[in-house]
């Protein structure tokens, strides 16, 4: 049997049998990757360009837009190359990279939606504070714990599940690699340091889901005790795009990994993957952008000086 230093390469779950299917398969991936880059990039774009949107709020939200695109870049350009050529190949070493980025953007993400939610606590349980407990520097320092707990979260998991031997061939249940396939490779019986890893690793999501669900209770009694309609409205509008992004990343997340291994099969683990893996990234920028007026206010500003530039530039082009 191959060890994990005679791998050179793992085999992909591959999405189809006919050419036909891969490559409508190549053309969905590039569908959802382009809106997921169009709307991330449009985010990122008018909250750094726009003033007016240089809040915590903002700040957090052009965050997780880059959580977002590091996704998105991670899992789908391997897909569509192996979908557009027919091949399940990926180098040992892309692997692991393709590993180590996804649980770190992945982790960040969760840990940045955590943050959110403190954010959104704050403005409306606390809103006389605002601005003493979420200033420039506490929203650095959140912002930057978010994505040092991403980077320690993958370093160990990576560093512990490639650290394995490998005895038992080199295909993976999966259109990219993934932490739990790569384990049921191992022929190891020495599981303390995984063991030690995924408790640290959940650890760190029920401490984040207890905060959460802890925030959110908060929240709704404070919403309650609003006298007039209007406010709990605009309160509840702050909240709703958050919770939805939330939800579709936990709900898909949590029934992935925690479904029961009789309703197992190779085609629902691929289509769950897509669910948390591909789909919240091209689906959060239209859910945040849709109940927002200051981020349409925002992109509306940022299309309309696009659009006088290249007029301008085209106006001088015709000149010259």
């Amino acid at each position: 049997m191959p060890n994990s230093s005679s791998i050179s390469h793992f085999l992909l779950l591959p999405w189809a049998d006919t050419w036909q299917l891969q490559l409508l398969h190549f053309c969905l991936f590039l569908g959802i990757s382009l809106a997921a880059l169009l709307g991330n990039g449009l985010i990122i774009s008018a909250v750094a360009c726009g003033h007016h949107l240089h809040t915590p709020m903002f700040f957090f939200l052009l965050n997780l837009a880059l959580t977002d695109l590091g996704c998105i870049c991670t899992t789908v350009p391997k897909a569509m190359h192996n979908s557009l050529w027919d091949t399940r190949n990926i180098s040992y070493s892309g692997c692991a990279a393709q590993v180590f980025f996804f649980v770190f953007f992945i982790s960040a993400e969760f840990s940045l939606l955590t943050v959110m939610c403190y954010d959104r606590y704050v403005s409306i349980c606390k809103p006389l504070h605002y601005g003493t407990l979420l200033g420039s520097r506490a929203c650095a320092h959140m912002a930057a714990a978010a994505w040092a707990s991403g980077f320690l979260n993958a370093l160990l998991h990576t560093a512990n599940t490639f650290s394995l031997p490998l005895c038992k061939g080199n295909p993976l249940g999966q259109f990219f690699c993934e932490v739990p396939q790569i384990l049921k490779l191992s022929c190891s019986k020495f599981y303390f340091r995984e063991v030690g890893v995924s408790a640290f690793a959940t650890s760190l999501v029920l401490g984040c889901f207890v905060f959460i669900v802890f925030s959110y209770v908060q929240l709704f009694r404070a919403m309650l005790s609003i006298p007039s309609e209007q406010g709990r409205h605009k309160a509840l509008s702050t909240c709703l795009p958050h919770l939805a992004v939330l939800s579709l990343f936990i709900c898909t997340a949590v029934f992935a990994y925690l479904k029961p291994p009789s309703i197992s099969s190779p085609s629902l683990d691929l289509s769950l993957s897509v669910l948390y893996s591909v789909v919240p990234p091209a689906l959060n920028p239209l859910i945040y952008s849709l109940r927002n007026q200051e981020l349409k206010g925002g992109l509306r500003k940022l299309m309309t000086l696009c659009f006088q530039k290249c007029c301008t530039l085209s106006f001088l082009h015709q000149g010259l």
